[in-house]
């Protein structure tokens, strides 16, 4: 199975600006991420940016990075650019990790892109994992996931989904993990789509 990896960092965070940069134990979390992406098996790891502090900082540790536009709404749409940039084919998988996530195992990048690998039929594989606290699952910002028996998402939504209405549920919902798996002709058909209402108004 081959893949390819795309880190898309964002300076201009509003909630923590200038986070990729932020110092973990002498190192920017951006390189902390691609050194846990470089574990990974992925034949290119790329981090996408426009903002050219971050260029300066992965190329200062010797990563590959592409400058993309600052108009992209979302990381996606900065990986749908660094596609058509390398001239990837549509049946090319890549893997979107997130710049602030320096401990995700490297076994569930491996993961999504072996699934999505695996099922010819799919377009785009994401993860998720069951929720063990009632506080979690009322949190909206953690964002909730539901399926059909064949793993097929069905919806996703910060409310607490699914609802049980007698309370006699041993799970409580499953917790989105916010990593896809896309093959780079769907990304490219899916970057160019309007969002929809609900897509908007859950901000997801």
């Amino acid at each position: 199975m081959s893949f390819k990896l795309v880190i898309p960092a964002r300076f201009a965070s509003s909630r923590l600006p200038g986070k990729p940069l932020l110092d973990i134990a002498g190192k920017p979390m951006l390189q902390r991420v691609y050194e846990r992406a470089l574990q990974c098996g992925a034949e290119e790891v790329i981090v996408a940016t426009d903002e050219a502090r971050i260029v300066e900082a992965v190329q200062a540790f010797g990563g590959d990075v592409v400058m993309t536009s600052a108009a992209h709404p979302s990381g996606t749409d900065r990986i749908a650019e660094v596609a058509a940039i390398k001239g990837w084919e549509n049946d090319t998988i890549v893997v979107n990790l997130q710049g602030d996530e320096p401990l995700m195992p490297p076994s569930l990048v491996q993961q999504v892109a072996h699934d999505l690998a695996n099922d010819p039929d799919a377009s785009i594989a994401t993860l998720c994992t069951p929720i063990e606290l009632a506080t979690e699952f009322e949190n909206p910002n953690c964002v909730k996931v539901v399926f059909d028996r064949h793993q097929r998402a069905l919806y996703f939504s910060r409310s607490a989904i699914p609802y049980d209405r007698d309370g006699e549920g041993e799970n409580l919902g499953y917790r989105h993990l916010g990593m896809y798996a896309f093959r780079v002709g769907f990304l490219q058909a899916y970057t160019t789509t309007t969002p929809c209402p609900i897509e908007v108004l859950e901000k997801l």
